[in-house]
Formats: structure tokens, sequence, C-alpha cells
């Protein structure tokens, strides 16, 4: 019985030290809260398993109705467009800006709807996730709207971004971007690089060595990337193409599902060495 209290004792001791040490580092400051800084790869672990497991607890007694019918579909695509392209993007288009800086960023609705339930997705449009950004439905739009886009997203991964392009009656935009300033022989720096392929919502679609992010393989891994013969299968592989490729994707390729995503002359220059620095033994 005494060595039982003992070790009840030790355990509450152990509690009370780890609460005083949360305590203390939560009021240092020490933790960087900027959206230009990744979550740790601890916290960012937590916090995703926490998010995942809570859809899927909550979503798992939903009943999902019929979800097929032409309506739903194009009822759906209207309602995604009003009100979720901006942050989740398209097949082929590019979330705005704004939401390319956020922290956590909007995964890819491509992603979405290959791994997602319907139950989930329904539960997380209606009822929003915390600290992400992603508001709540439940007050905007009805069930029946709600699971007209959930029709749509599962949808979505089906679609090439030509079919995306005729059912909204859009197209891409492969002009070539204008270089914002004179940069000469300026050949990136690989620390900005970094921050740069979180910024511009790089890791949505690619896995990036040495960057915290979702796992997602809507795009190819970028590791070893300096070492392969050529860039998506078309360009031989250079800096210079590789700059090419990450700021006028479509025009290069008018078909590839990879957006403009308004990278400068700069950044894309950053983002390069940075990839290509990962390289080097």
């Amino acid at each position: 019985m005494r060595n039982i209290l003992r070790l009840a004792l030790v355990v509450l001791a152990l509690m009370a030290v780890a609460a005083v040490g949360i305590v203390a580092y939560v009021y240092s400051g020490i933790y960087n809260v900027a959206a230009t800084r990744q979550h740790t790869a601890p916290v960012y672990w937590l916090l995703t398993t926490a998010l995942t497991r809570s859809i899927e607890v909550r979503a798992d007694d939903i009943v999902v109705p019929d979800l097929s019918g032409d309506d739903r579909f194009h009822s759906g695509l209207d309602l995604y467009r009003q009100h979720c392209s901006q942050c989740h993007g398209a097949p082929g288009v590019a979330p705005e800006r704004f939401a390319l800086g956020m922290t956590p960023l909007p995964p890819p609705i491509v992603q979405i709807g290959r791994e997602r339930s319907a139950a989930e997705i329904f539960w997380a449009a209606k009822h929003g996730l915390k600290m992400t950004g992603m508001p709540g439905w439940d007050f905007k739009l009805s069930d029946e709207e709600i699971w007209n886009l959930v029709a749509f997203i599962l949808a979505i991964p089906t679609l090439s971004p030509v079919e995306y392009y005729d059912l909204t009656g859009t197209a891409p935009n492969p002009t070539e971007p204008a270089t914002d300033q004179p940069l000469g022989n300026y050949s990136g720096d690989p620390d900005r690089g970094k921050v740069a392929l979180r910024q511009y919502g790089c890791i949505a679609c690619h896995q990036i060595e040495g960057i915290v992010g979702p796992e997602t393989w809507v795009g190819p891994p970028l590791e070893g990337i300096g070492e392969r013969k050529y860039i998506a299968g078309v360009l031989p592989n250079s800096s210079q193409n590789l700059v090419r490729w990450i700021r006028n994707p479509q025009g290069v390729d008018p078909l590839t599902a990879m957006p403009e995503l308004g990278v400068t002359e700069k950044h894309a220059r950053d983002m390069v060495a940075y990839l290509y620095s990962r390289n080097d033994p």
C-alpha cells in the first residue's frame, strides 16, 4: 500500500512540474505564432491529428442522402464557386492570395474529395473548424445546399482542369508574368525560399523535404528535384526553367493542373535556391 501511495505522489509531483513548465513556456512567449513560420513538427502533428479525429468521430453517425443527379452537381458547383474556391482553389485554379498565406493552409479541394467521406465533408462544412479560418455554414446554407456542395466536392477529383474550365466558362491565363524588379545575377536565398514555398501554398499539393506540412499527394514530391532530367516532363531541368515553371506553369503546359500563383521573379529564384540546396551532401 505504501509503494502505491509513493508512486501516486511521484506521478502527482511530475504532473505538477509538467504543468508549471507548460505555463512558464506559454508565458515566456518563446513559441513563434507568426503565420510566416510553420508550427513545429510535434505541434503540427498534434493539431492535425486532433482535427482529423474530431471530424471522424462526429461524422460517424451522419446519414448520407443520395448524392447523385445533375441538379445536385450543378447546384454544388455554383455554391462552391461562390463560397469555397477562394480558399480551396479548383482544378487548375489557385486560391485567392489571402488564402495562400494562412496557417494552417486550407487543403486543396482535390485532396478533400479524395480522402474525406461525404459525412466528414458535410460535418466540417456545416460546423466549421476552430483555429483554421474555416467558417461553419450552418446558419448561411441549408442542409440540402451543403449536401449539394458535398456532391460536387466528391466529384472534383474526377475533373480535369479543362473540364472544370468548360463547366465554369473560364480558361487558364498563360500570360507571361512581368519581372517586378531588375535582379541581375541574383541566384536566390534558400532561407527565404523555404518560407516562400509555404507562403505561396506549395505545401498544399507537394511534399517538400525539410518543410513541415500536410501529408498531401496532389502533386509529386519535390525531394531531389535538382537531380531530375526534366521539369514536369516538359522542360530540361535548369534553375532558369524551374523559375519559369513556378511562375507560369500554364504558359508552359495549358493543360496542367498546377495553377498560376502570382509568384514574383525574386521569390521564384528563392524557391529554386531552396529546392536545389536539398541536393547538397
